[in-house]
Parts: C-alpha cells; sequence; structure tokens
C-alpha cells in the first residue's frame, strides 16, 4: 500500500472532489443537496435528511474560505434550505424531507441538530446559531445527564451525538469567540470523564440513566469514535487556551483511547474495524471510510505525524481519482455502490486537518 503525502489529498479534495459535489451533487432546480452519487454521477434517492443539509453546507462553507469556485454558491443551497424547509417555527429542525422540501419526519434529532449548529457556526450564522442553542437548552437536556437522543425521546442513548455537539460547540465557541458556547463544551466535557468513558473505553451504548449497556458484562465501543474523540480533546484543550480558559487535563484519557484503537482494531488488511468488544475482541469487521479519516486526525494531534503518509494511504484505497469514494469494506471493497454525501463531511475535516 502506497504512502500518499498530505499534500496530494489535499489536491484530491479540493480540485477533485469538491468541485465533482459542487456540479453533481446539488439539486438546484428544487433547492437541495443530493442524498449520493452514482460512479455515473447519478442520484435515485428520493429524500433528503438534514444531516446531509447541514454537512454540505460546512463542506462547502469550508472549501469558499480556501477559494474553492462556485462554493460559496454551494454554502448558499445549504442556508437557504435550513431556513426555508428544515427549520420548524417552534426553533427546532425537522429530520427528513421529500425532494420538493416538504418535511416528512419531524422527530428532532439531536446528532442531526448538533451537524445544523456547526453548518451556523462555520458560515458565520450568529443569530441563527444563538436560537439554536436556546432551543436545545430549553429542550434537550435530560434530567438523568446529558442529553436527550430526540424529541419525542429514544433509546438507547448514544455518546455519539453528544461528541457531534461538542465537535459544534467548541466550533462555534471559536467562530463566535463566545464562551457561553465554551461553557457548554466545558460541560460536555465533565460528562465525558465522569460518566461516558469506562476503563475498557467509550462505550456507544447508554440505558435511560446514563449507564452503559452491556451483554455479559462487555459493551460495544467504535474505533473511529475513540480516534474522534481524541482529537476533540486536543481541540477543547486548544480552544479553551485560546479563549483565556484553563482546560481539564485530558491527555490520559486520550492516550487511553487512541492506545485501545491502535492495538486492538487495526486488521491485517490495514482496514480498521468497524466495532469492537470491550475485552479488545473484534465485534465486526465490516467498515466504512469515515474510520480511516478519524484515526488521521487522531494521529495528528497525539504524536502520530510520521505515520500520516501511511494511514493517508489506507484511506486512499477507498477513494476514486474522480472525487467519489467506496464507501464499505467487507472482506474486500464493495465496488459499484453510491458514494454517500455525508461521506464528504468526514473527508473534508479530516485531509484539511492535516494538510494545514
Amino acid at each position: 500500500m502506497h504512502a500518499i503525502a498530505p499534500a496530494t489529498a489535499r489536491s484530491w479534495l479540493l480540485e477533485r472532489a469538491i468541485p465533482l459535489w459542487l456540479a453533481h451533487g446539488i439539486d438546484r432546480a428544487q433547492g437541495g443537496f443530493h442524498e449520493e452519487l452514482t460512479p455515473e454521477l447519478t442520484c435515485s434517492a428520493q429524500f433528503r435528511r438534514l444531516r446531509v443539509a447541514a454537512r454540505q453546507t460546512y463542506v462547502f462553507a469550508r472549501a469558499a474560505q480556501l477559494s474553492v469556485p462556485d462554493a460559496a454558491e454551494g454554502a448558499m443551497v445549504g442556508l437557504r434550505f435550513l431556513r426555508n424547509h428544515a427549520r420548524q417555527d417552534d426553533g427546532g429542525y425537522a429530520m427528513r424531507f421529500d425532494l420538493q422540501g416538504t418535511p416528512t419526519d419531524t422527530t428532532r434529532d439531536l446528532y442531526d441538530h448538533a451537524f445544523v449548529l456547526l453548518a451556523l457556526a462555520t458560515t458565520g450564522e450568529r443569530q441563527a446559531a444563538g436560537e439554536l442553542l436556546a432551543y436545545l437548552d430549553e429542550h434537550f437536556h435530560h434530567p438523568a445527564g446529558g442529553w436527550r437522543e430526540s424529541l419525542p425521546d429514544a433509546l438507547p442513548r448514544r455518546q455519539n451525538p453528544h461528541m457531534h455537539l461538542l465537535e459544534a460547540l467548541l466550533a462555534a465557541a471559536e467562530s463566535f469567540e463566545d464562551t457561553t458556547y465554551l461553557d457548554h463544551a466545558d460541560a460536555l466535557i465533565d460528562l465525558f470523564l465522569d460518566r461516558l468513558v469506562q476503563p475498557e473505553g467509550l462505550p456507544e451504548y447508554f440505558d435511560e440513566g446514563l449507564i452503559p449497556l452491556r451483554e455479559q458484562g462487555n459493551f460495544i465501543w467504535e474505533p473511529g469514535h475513540h480516534h474522534e474523540w481524541v482529537w476533540l480533546l486536543a481541540e477543547h484543550r486548544r480552544i479553551a487556551r485560546s479563549l483565556g480558559r484553563t482546560p481539564r487535563d485530558t491527555a490520559p484519557v486520550s492516550d487511553r483511547l487512541m492506545n485501545a484503537a491502535e492495538r486492538h482494531a487495526l486488521l491485517p488488511d490495514r482496514v480498521i474495524a468497524g466495532e469492537m468488544w470491550s475485552t479488545g475482541q473484534v465485534r465486526t469487521r465490516a467498515t466504512r471510510v469515515w474510520p480511516h479519516t478519524e484515526r488521521l486526525k487522531a494521529l495528528r494531534c497525539a504524536g502520530g505525524a510520521e505515520i500520516l503518509p501511511q494511514a493517508l494511504g489506507e484511506l486512499w484505497q477507498f477513494l476514486t481519482p474522480e472525487g467519489l469514494w467506496t464507501e464499505k469494506w467487507d472482506e474486500g471493497l464493495r465496488t459499484g455502490q453510491p458514494a454517500p454525501a455525508s461521506t464528504l463531511y468526514h473527508l473534508t475535516c479530516a485531509i484539511l486537518d492535516v494538510s494545514a
């Protein structure tokens, strides 16, 4: 497997992938984003999702900051969809839509709302971001601690929406230089350290009282999320210090998560397992693109810069020269399948992070 330089990955992203999705991933007639693209650059999905609208807005906003042609227009398509179709009268955002932008599922999903906040922070929409944070504060705090999965409530509770809410809060704190968002991020760090993370790793699933769900004493964790938290903990330390605050020491926990993922989850095929047991045994070998992007970010901030070209090479096997990707691996790449639009967020965040 060939090593890939960060600059090569950056060129692929900014000169191939993002221009391709700007050209073929926007439904300009209806005003929204396609959910996927086939190798023939078509989309058969007859729905839209909030998370794709928010993620693509983020991607194109980042690209516009780097002067990618037409990216600012792409971000505006997303902002208009969020304002005119997704946002509801109560201040929350619907989850799913038909192709005309009419909501078909008005569930308020925390994971998706976190990405809306990330998009608003990245596009500098200060007022809309503040209104969304106020909505979350009013409706999403869980009486047993942490944040609700959704409205209406759903089980199991997961660490994943908390993780992405932390990401969005940190982006807003930095973008707006507003410690209100940092206060919320600090509270999430406290929740993570005091209740979510366990000695064996970070469980994915929790009961109503935020107790990890176990099978025969063991819980499930995902290597990609271990890596993602390593990066987020470093981001929290960086941003907190930039705003004049001394953060909690999360380095020991970060090291533990990184070591577990690196020791147990790299398969002989040089792909990252999808799921692990807290014993360190592989639960699910099948995996996707995104764990490989999150490992890049973790390596960059955890002292693994010297192996980044090798890790980029492992990601490279999923990517196509044209700017698409093979999304899934299960004893080999599942070629010929549509590339989900939602993955472009992961690729953008990681490649720009490691090639800055």
